[in-house]
């Protein structure tokens, strides 16, 4: 389903997505508007001995959302901020955790765009997160 921009810009995006890189994110691109990550906690992430901090589902979340709007629009050349998201934290994650989560564009107008998005750990939901991003031509930054 991708095109050639599509890649271009996801690839760019990838590759100067150094915060991503850090936490260890593997992207996979379902379709356009529909993506998955996973990651490891690690011992890094703790706040608590064994336990992460709530700021990286938070990050998950906002890369989730964020992520399945840019392979939204990425095909007609535009990349996407956050504008606002919504988490709710339902179960503490701990170190060594494989987080996988889903997320998927359910709204998407001329530059507004609505994501949801969830992140489990095996069958069990630890997140739920909706957000609002806005598309604006990749030519300003890239």
């Amino acid at each position: 389903m991708k095109n050639k921009k599509m890649e271009e810009l996801l690839q760019y995006y990838n590759t100067n997505n150094e915060y991503g890189k850090l936490l260890g994110k593997q992207l996979d691109i379902i379709s356009e508007g529909h993506i998955r990550y996973q990651l490891v906690v690690k011992p890094e992430f703790q706040a608590l001995p064994g336990v992460a901090h709530g700021g990286l589902m938070a990050s998950m979340m906002d890369g989730l959302l964020g992520v399945a709007a840019l392979s939204k629009v990425a095909s007609d050349g535009k990349f996407v901020s956050t504008v606002e998201f919504k988490i709710n934290f339902f179960k503490p994650i701990k170190v060594g955790d494989l987080l996988f989560g889903e997320g998927t564009v359910i709204q998407a107008g001329k530059s507004i765009l609505v994501a949801e998005a969830w992140i489990k750990v095996k069958d069990e939901m630890v997140a739920k997160g909706m957000g609002t991003f806005k598309s604006y031509p990749a030519h300003l930054v890239y």
